[in-house]
């Protein structure tokens, strides 16, 4: 009740993105490993981003 208002920040965005690239990933890799690569090569552009914004 007390978050119903509450505005999701650029890192939480990020941080959700990331997830759900990493979950891509995993699913992946069981089966296409070029398209695996792509996502975690996302992921960690991700990752980055985050990283710099938690330091600012």
């Amino acid at each position: 009740m007390f978050g119903l208002f509450k505005k999701t920040t650029e890192v939480e965005k990020l941080q959700k993105k990331y997830k759900e690239l990493m979950a891509d990933w995993h699913k992946l890799s069981t089966t296409n490993r070029s398209e695996s690569d792509k996502k975690y090569a996302e992921a960690q552009i991700v990752a980055d981003k985050i990283d710099k914004l938690k330091i600012s």
